[in-house]
């Protein structure tokens, strides 16, 4: 792991990661050219944090917090002035189970924990058992509430919200 740094995201950065995303994409494509777009402007405006890990050069791993409410469907529980959310814990897939992300992950809440802010929560699908052993893993246990989410194209999905303290 010496190749391996973490760092908040520049703009091109940010540019390179979701165009592969994009081009990963198979049904869903219009979500996420979507997403891109909403997600640099949040960034250009001081809403969100991308964090990245990069190895050799390549961007491998993500995680993004959001500072404001603005930026999160049901964010009533989930930002606020001293709890953050996050989303898009994405490693790609042959880097997975290798440990960056861990990494990715400490240094973001270390970051987080600098910044002042005390608690961190993020939503998962029910469905989803692999992903709610890791977050449990890390630390996200207390289940602060359940709603629907709505992607872009409409499609509506259930998910559980939960909660870290930092």
């Amino acid at each position: 792991m010496e190749n391996f740094i973490c760092q908040i995201a520049s703009i091109e950065e940010m540019e390179e990661k979701w165009n592969y995303e994009i081009d990963k994409a198979i049904d869903d494509k219009q979500n996420w050219i979507i997403w891109k777009e909403k997600n640099i402007k949040n960034f250009i405006d001081g809403y969100i944090i991308p964090y990245y890990g990069i190895l050799n050069g390549k961007i491998i791993c993500e995680a993004t917090v959001h500072l404001t409410a603005n930026t999160v469907q049901n964010s009533k529980g989930l930002v606020d002035n001293n709890r953050v959310y996050l989303s898009a814990f994405r490693t790609n897939k042959e880097y997975q189970g290798k440990g960056y992300f861990s990494k990715l992950f400490k240094y973001m809440i270390n970051d987080l924990k600098n910044k002042g802010y005390e608690y961190a929560t993020l939503g998962i699908e029910p469905t989803e058992e692999k992903n709610k052993l890791i977050y449990s893993h890390y630390g996200f246990t207390k289940c602060i509430k359940n709603s629907n989410e709505t992607y872009p194209d409409g499609t509506i999905i259930e998910v559980e919200y939960y909660e870290k303290v930092l």
